[in-house]
C-alpha cells in the first residue's frame, strides 16, 4: 500500500533503483527537536529500522574503506558530503536490511538531496515526519543536555538552527504540498510527542507491535 515504487517494474534509466518496495518515512526537525528520542520510540512501538543519515557516514569512515577515506577527507576539508554518497549509503543500508519499513533520520537535508534521493533509489516517502519546536526552546534543551558535546555553546546552537531552517524549510514545504508533512508539535512532554506520532502511524496502517 505504501507509495515506495516497486524498481523491478522500473525503468532503470541507468541509475540504480533499490529493487524491494519498501516503506520510508523521513524524519526532520531541528538540533534539539527530541528526534532521536522519538525514533527510538517509533522502532520500538511499531517495528522500524531507524537509519541516520549522519551514523552511516561515521561507521563509513570508522570502516576503513576507500570510500570512508574520501569522505573524511571531504569533512576535514569543510566540505559537504555529496548527496551521491550519502543516498549509496542508505540504499545500501535498507537493500541489505531484513526489514521493510524504514525511518531515514536527518535527511534529505535541503532541496538537493530530496531530489537525488527519490531520482536515485525510485522511493518516494510514504510521508515527513517534522518535529516542530520553537528555537528558544531547542536552544534550552541544547544547552542542558549533559552529553558534553563541545559543538553546543549559544553560538554554535544557533549557527545549526539558521543552517537548518534555511536549508530543511524547503523540503518540509515540498512535501507539504504533496500532503505529505506531518507536523508534530515537539516542544511538549516526550510522552505527550509520542502520542501524537502514534496517531500519525495508526492513520497509515502501522499498527502497535507488542
Amino acid at each position: 500500500m505504501g507509495t515506495a515504487v516497486d524498481a523491478a517494474s522500473k525503468e532503470s534509466n541507468g541509475s540504480s533503483h533499490t529493487n524491494k518496495n519498501v516503506k520510508v518515512v523521513f524524519v526532520l526537525g531541528g538540533p534539539g527537536s527530541g528526534k532521536g528520542t522519538q525514533c527510538a520510540n517509533i522502532v520500538q512501538h511499531f517495528g522500524y529500522t531507524h537509519l541516520s543519515a549522519g551514523d552511516l557516514l561515521r561507521e563509513e569512515i570508522k570502516s576503513g574503506s576507500e570510500n570512508g577515506t574520501m569522505i573524511q577527507n571531504m569533512i576535514k576539508e569543510g566540505k559537504i558530503v555529496p548527496s551521491e554518497v550519502t543516498i549509496k549509503l542508505l540504499q545500501r543500508a535498507i537493500e541489505e536490511n531484513g526489514n521493510d519499513k524504514f525511518l531515514i533520520d536527518g535527511f534529505p537535508r535541503n532541496e538537493e538531496n530530496r531530489a537525488a534521493f527519490e531520482s536515485v533509489t525510485g522511493i518516494e516517502p510514504e510521508f515527513v515526519l517534522f518535529f516542530d519546536c520553537s528555537e528558544e526552546e531547542m536552544e534550552k534543551r541544547l544547552l542542558n543536555r549533559n552529553q558534553g558535546r563541545e559543538d553546543d555553546n549559544i553560538e554554535t546552537i544557533r549557527k545549526r538552527f539558521k543552517v537548518y531552517m534555511e536549508s530543511s524549510l524547503p523540503v518540509i514545504e515540498y512535501y507539504n504540498s504533496k500532503g505529505k508533512a506531518r507536523k508534530i508539535d515537539a516542544a511538549k512532554p516526550i510522552e505527550e510527542v509520542f502520542e501524537e506520532v502514534k496517531k500519525v502511524f495508526a492513520s497509515t496502517g502501522d499498527k502497535v507491535e507488542a
